[in-house]
């Protein structure tokens, strides 16, 4: 019996049936033999970046793939299940099991003695034939790749002897030996040789490590009732074993990708546009170079950005530049909001008779209810677990093709928040699959002016890696600083390789930004007369003015939106309009982030519903909605009048769009008919804030929003906002939109400053310009390739829940609950989830004083509870009894209680 038939790879939960080591390796090689098809566009599209013939590159990875599990040739995993035969091998007891088998697998072929050391001394052996430090190089780099197939790459300082017996070591290398002699063939060793190889590998290991993690998903999928522990050939086993099981498991996972139809023009992709507007006509009729792209478009809301993102995106398919797209949004909310959108037209980019994938993906993805899909692969007989840190393999293929946070990137088409797609430039588990996921698709980032200054910075890292592996960028803002469009700019000219274009500064508005390897284009497009308007700009200075216009408003049958920068504000003011008398407590609405799950669906249903497009003059009339910035993106709401905090220019030009957003007439009903001109008086946009002054003090903010002077730090730059807008007197779209970005961000601009506000300004600035720095040491250092040495600014690799995407105060997610009797259930009363529709985010201050108030005994009986119920056993529970509910309001939220202070939330 050859030394490697005594290792088991795969073990049944509760049985004794188990699968030879070597077969598993086997299994996930030839899913990989399968993927890397030479005559399939995968396989040519890597072989070119690396510069091998194809065929070479397929007997390549599979030769590594039979190694991705060698740590499992180690004692002290094969202890971890024991009694399964006489005929493995026995377990160490002086031993050890402290490191995960993948670790284990890289420590026995990089120790001292180790199997590359064998390899190099062994005269019949390509390395020994070759002696190349290159080629040694590049093995390793190999090797990190395919022992990194859990999701982060390896460890490197192990010590072969804690983990390994002699006889480990032999069975590898026999092993080692046979697969070398399947797989190996001189002619393919000479490129690994070559010095500039490992720079090319080290590019594109990034998405091998992800194909690697998918080869092994699918190569795990094996049932025990076909677990094999016979000892035969590894050729026959090969030829008449796993071949057939890689082909069915690559079936059923559909990984097929749809073909994409050609593009005929707008209204054959949206068959609700009669006349395109000017930027959706410039979309379809630009002329697009071979190779990657980026495309910044600034215009105003309403102007269709996201139509003409998609018009790009299914020409640059149609000639073959991409495969599909993923839509990047700043919330959950607004990916909820484009998923219902891309649903009604994703198909029409690819041709009639195939499906192609829609997925939906963020945190709380599976609370939308448009969200529908099957999982695509069939369950996966479960593996015995063999430590509290080494999950067995079918559990993460479970979890990942449940969790489309994971998935969406491999869908052929996906919506989701930016920070899934942040994820592939962070040292987060399984970070790879999202790397691979993004190859050959189109990003679309809406919203960019949406971002701090330390997710700027990361989407600067994706925007670089994404252009270095040919990929094409599609960015929609209804503003964005000459600043950062230069930073976008250089970010992707980096990663693509090519000399940086000087941008000229330009009083243009709408903006197209244009660049592609023959052109640097930027060209100022006009927008369609039905969203041109003017809005008077009137100032606000105190809580009793901005409760009389809102009555003259109501009075008048208009319905009004007041937005508040903190949840604080927004409930002191619901609850100050509740006490007035001329208004109709069933006609007010309050909307912020501090509800439960189950209560913020309801009223954002209700929001769009009374608000929304569709919204009559009836369901309007005399409402009146206190917000936060929970309405400022992506949702399609029209009020009659607005007030606002004051706040960032870019964020007031989001908020006004928010103001007769649609024609009506002089009662709120819409008017559809073309050339239809709204009837509603000329709107007011009113900024609520300290009064306006050349000469403002220092706590000028402060004293009339402290709130606000938390959430938007810059106070010089709302100063400046402020002035503007008051010396103005309006506000004009399109033509003003240029003139205020850069009137408050541009250097001249905030060189204008008070010096009175200046030291609170320069602390901002301190504060961004201290994100950017975390940002740079958070992101990976994609340049060393796939390995632990990418991280090491950032601390090493995590799980993806520890890594941040955005920074912000710290919160605790809470699920209330009632009492039940003895016992608790969650407050949300629903058939499906009711766990998370009962969670909620609480500023950790406000956590720490409601924890204190739960009586001793209550928090003994939750403790028992959370113990007694695992969907609740992490996370905070607070607790909705008689003398506690006032905590917590289904109409307010999460409440603001007497020791609170309002300025304290967001």
């Amino acid at each position: 019996m050859q030394p490697y038939f005594q290792y088991w790879g795969k073990a049944e939960k509760d049985g004794l049936r188990y699968h030879l080591l070597p077969y598993h390796c086997l299994d996930v090689a030839a899913v990989g033999w399968l993927l890397f098809d030479p005559e399939k566009p995968l396989c040519k599209r890597l072989a070119k970046q690396l510069e091998i013939a194809p065929a070479h590159l397929q007997r390549w990875i599979t030769f590594f793939l039979c190694l991705h599990d060698i740590g499992k040739f180690a004692v002290v995993f094969q202890g971890q299940v024991t009694g399964l035969s006489d005929d493995l091998v026995k377990p160490n007891s002086r031993k050890r099991y402290e490191e995960r088998h993948d670790s284990l697998g890289y420590c026995l072929w990089r120790a001292e003695d180790g199997l590359r050391d064998r390899l190099e001394m062994e005269d019949s052996c390509f390395l020994s034939r070759s002696n190349s430090r290159h080629l040694k190089l590049a093995l390793d780099i190999w090797m990190q790749i395919v022992t990194g197939h859990h999701g982060i790459p390896p460890k490197t300082d192990l010590h072969l002897t804690n983990y390994f017996d002699s006889q480990d070591n032999e069975a590898a290398w026999q092993y080692l030996l046979e697969i070398s002699r399947m797989f190996v063939v001189d002619e393919m060793v000479a490129v690994l040789s070559d010095k500039t190889f490992c720079t090319r590998l080290k590019s594109s290991s990034w998405i091998l490590a992800g194909l690697v993690v998918l080869a092994d998903w699918l190569g795990s999928s094996r049932l025990p009732d076909s677990f094999c522990y016979q000892e035969i050939s590894l050729d026959d086993y090969w030829q008449n074993n796993a071949l057939a099981f890689a082909e069915m498991a690559v079936e059923q996972a559909q990984l097929i990708p749809s073909p994409v139809a050609p593009y005929l023009n707008i209204q054959n992709l949206f068959n609700f546009i009669t006349t395109p507007t000017p930027l959706q006509q410039w979309a379809e009729n630009v002329e697009l170079a071979s190779g990657n792209q980026l495309f910044i478009l600034e215009d105003v809301t309403g102007a269709g950005k996201t139509e003409a993102a998609l018009i790009l995106a299914h020409r640059l398919m149609a000639n073959g530049f991409a495969d599909g797209l993923y839509v990047a949004l700043p919330t959950m909310a607004t990916s909820n909001a484009m998923y219902e959108r891309l649903g009604k037209v994703y198909r029409r980019l690819y041709e009639d008779d195939h499906a192609p994938s829609l997925v939906l993906a963020h945190g709380a993805r599976h609370l939308s209810e448009a969200f529908r899909e099957s999982l695509s692969m069939p369950e996966a007989g479960e593996s015995r677990k063999y430590d509290h840190d080494e999950e067995t393999i079918e559990a993460v293929c479970s979890a990942w093709l449940a969790d489309s946070r994971k998935k969406a990137l491999l869908a052929e088409v996906g919506v989701g928040t930016l920070d899934q797609a942040l994820l592939a430039v962070l040292p987060a588990r399984h970070q790879s699959l999202r790397c691979l996921g993004l190859a050959r698709k189109i990003l679309i980032i809406d919203e960019v002016h949406a971002y701090d200054p330390y997710m700027n910075k990361l989407l600067q890292s994706l925007l670089e890696y994404h252009a270095a592996q040919g990929g094409s960028v599609i960015m929609l803002s209804a503003t964005l600083p000459f600043s950062m469009r230069v930073e976008y700019l250089c970010a992707f000219c980096k990663g693509a390789g090519t000399e940086v274009s000087v941008l000229k500064k330009t009083e243009q508005y709408p903006l197209v930004t244009h660049f592609s390897s023959i052109s640097h284009l930027e060209t100022g497009l006009s927008t369609r007369q039905e969203v041109e308007r003017t809005v008077t700009v009137a100032l606000l200075d105190t809580v009793d003015n901005a409760l009389e216009h809102i009555r003259q408003a109501v009075e008048q049958g208009q319905c009004v939106c007041w937005v508040r920068n903190t949840v604080g504000d927004a409930i002191k003011t619901y609850r100050l309009l509740a006490r007035q008398k001329w208004l109709d407590k069933e006609r007010l609405s309050l909307f912020h982030s501090r509800f439960a799950m189950i209560d913020r669906q309801r009223i954002e249903l209700e929001t769009l519903s009374l608000f929304g497009k569709e919204s009559t003059a009836e369901m309007r009339r005399g409402r009146v909605l206190i917000a936060t910035q929970v309405v400022e993106q992506s949702l399609d709401l029209d009020f009659d009048m607005m007030i606002s905090d004051l706040a960032p220019i870019d964020l007031l030009i989001q908020r006004v769009g928010r103001e007769h957003r649609h024609i009506r007439d002089a009662d709120g009903t819409r008017l559809e008919h073309e050339g239809a001109v709204d009837k509603r008086e000329t709107p007011v946009f009113y900024i609520f804030g300290p009064s306006a002054s050349e000469t403002p003090a220092e706590n000028w903010l402060k004293a009339v929003l402290p709130g606000t002077q938390k959430v938007y730090q810059n106070v010089g730059q709302l100063w400046l906002t402020q002035k503007l807008l008051a010396k103005a007197g309006k506000l004009s779209m399109p033509g003003d939109a240029r003139s205020l970005i850069e009137g408050v961000y541009s250097d001249e601009a905030q060189a204008t400053i008070p010096d009175s506000l200046q030291t609170l300004s320069d602390k901002a600035e301190a504060e961004a310009y201290a994100k950017l720095g975390i940002a740079r040491m958070n992101a990976l250092k994609l340049a060393k390739g796939y390995s632990r040495d990418s991280a090491e600014d950032s601390g090493g690799w995590e799980e993806e829940t520890k890594i941040p995407t955005r920074l912000g105060d710290d919160t605790v997610r809470v699920a209330l609950v009632l009492p039940d009797g003895e016992m608790w259930r969650p407050y949300a009363d629903s058939k499906n989830f009711a766990w998370d529709m009962s969670m909620l985010s609480v500023p950790k201050n406000s956590w720490l004083r409601a924890k204190e108030v739960i009586p001793t005994d209550v928090r003994s009986s939750l403790e028992k509870f959370k113990e007694e119920v695992k969907a609740v056993k992490w996370i905070e529970l607070f607790p909705l009894t008689t003398e506690l509910s006032s905590w917590y309001d289904k109409l307010m939220g999460w409440g603001i209680q007497k020791e609170e202070s309002a300025d304290e939330s967001y």
